[in-house]
């Protein structure tokens, strides 16, 4: 089994039923991911991995801090054959350090996991917060102010997003500077 079809089978595993709308995100982020490949090449592959199990740390099974990418990443480490640039993907998700700090957990995750390439790391943020609870294409924006909604903005997820916020909007703009460039480079005038 190779790594995306290994990280599908684990995500849906952890998340389709007790979580299915958390399973439902986790596949839209995975396509996001998919629509990148121009321009991440041999890395294509790890991020749609990453993007697909990027949540699990939701999963009752998993979850153990209560921190989603730090319950999820260290439940990744412990599996048998698991890529670990697809597990400091899920570690460092979203501006995870940020949240982190609100938690006190932010030693913990950075001495434990070490952070990926800025390529990839930008990649997985636009793709995270370019899709819906539900799994539907969204814009960072509203992406942002969903969340701010659904948690509130004075609990540790509505203050976390509101100081990742510049970073994420600088993340989502790399990326799809990224893209244009690769299409002007495919179909040039």
């Amino acid at each position: 089994m190779g790594l995306k079809e290994w990280a599908y089978t684990l995500s849906e595993s952890l998340l389709s039923e007790p979580l299915p709308r958390r399973w439902a995100h986790s596949l839209g982020v995975a396509k996001r991911a998919r629509t990148l490949a121009p321009v991440l090449g041999d890395d294509a592959e790890l991020l749609e991995a990453a993007a697909v199990l990027h949540d699990i740390g939701y999963s009752p099974d998993v979850a153990v801090t209560g921190f989603h990418p730090l319950d999820g990443a260290r439940f990744l480490r412990g599996q048998e054959g698991t890529d670990e640039r697809v597990v400091r993907l899920v570690a460092h998700h979203s501006c995870a350090v940020l949240e982190a700090e609100e938690r006190g957990l932010r030693e913990e995750l950075e001495s434990e996991f070490e952070l990926e390439r800025p390529e990839l790391v930008d990649a997985l943020v636009f793709c995270d917060m370019t899709t819906t609870p539900d799994g539907v294409e969204t814009t960072p924006s509203e992406r942002l102010e969903e969340i701010v909604s659904r948690y509130g903005p004075d609990t540790i997820v509505g203050r976390f997003i509101q100081r990742a916020a510049p970073e994420i909007y600088a993340a989502a703009q790399r990326v799809e500077g990224r893209l244009s460039l690769a299409r002007a480079i495919d179909h040039p005038m």
